[in-house]
């Protein structure tokens, strides 16, 4: 029975993803900040463990208690969204300790066990930001675009040992929560300055009134499938939106 780390499983992708690779089968270590009960379906085949992406001591910690692991899913991340020259610099190197040196940190801690073994997936969560240029996103996008060029260097390093690097690129969800969590750390004022006002308000109006967006299952289950891709594809977008964008791009 295969094992997947999964973290950020507190909401949204992260805990969906993590109930759809317990529903497969799979043995889940599903990791938490501050972990929470009830969160996820208790099980012998599920455990939640702290684990802080940005704390070094922690990932080791994290790690030695899940054991040996066959799959892991960077799914923990910062959203922020903002006009960038409202955008404090301190939530600047937040949003980047979080989304780009915690997947890093994360990956060449597991990588050891990977290559040693012969075998392995690192899925890297990104976001469909990637595929087109979308205002008040400077930071956030930034952040994943960086992972982005991460992992495609990083699947030619691991191939000769047989691991393997994948990225999922999820649309906009409504139910995650995303616009509130992405004030945080800046109030809204600060973060879309009185000059940009309308500008901002034009943008927000547009997102808001597409057509189509992306479910939380449509990214757990595009995680599972480049967990078990065969055929060397790199990047899976995910979700209606996000598949949209990239048949455009």
């Amino acid at each position: 029975m295969k094992t997947v780390l999964i973290t950020g499983t507190s909401s949204g992708y992260g805990r969906e993803t993590a109930r759809y690779f317990h529903a497969q089968g799979w043995n889940v270590i599903a990791t938490m900040r501050t972990p929470r009960t009830g969160v996820l379906p208790e099980s012998d085949r599920l455990r939640v463990v702290e684990l802080d992406v940005t704390e070094p001591g922690s990932i080791s910690a994290a790690l030695e208690a899940a054991g040996p692991v066959d799959v892991l899913v960077n799914n923990a991340g910062v959203p922020s969204i903002g006009v960038f020259e409202g955008t404090p610099m301190a939530r600047v190197r937040e949003v980047f300790e979080t989304n780009t040196f915690g997947v890093m940190a994360m990956t060449q801690a597991v990588l050891p066990r990977f290559r040693e073994r012969g075998s392995g997936v690192v899925v890297n969560v990104t976001s469909s930001v990637v595929l087109g240029h979308m205002p008040l996103s400077a930071v956030y996008k930034a952040s994943k675009m960086a992972v982005e060029g991460f992992t495609a260097s990083l699947a030619l390093e691991l191939a000769p040992f047989g691991v393997q690097a994948k990225t999922v690129e999820p649309g906009a969800c409504l139910t995650t929560n995303f616009g509130h969590r992405a004030t945080q750390g800046g109030s809204p004022d600060e973060l879309v300055p009185a000059p940009y006002a309308a500008f901002a308000k034009k943008v927000m109006e547009e997102f808001t009134g597409q057509d189509v967006y992306t479910r939380e299952s449509d990214v757990a289950e595009t995680v599972w499938r480049a967990a078990h891709d065969t055929t060397g594809q790199l990047r899976f977008p995910a979700g209606a939106d996000a598949v949209r964008l990239a048949q455009a791009k």
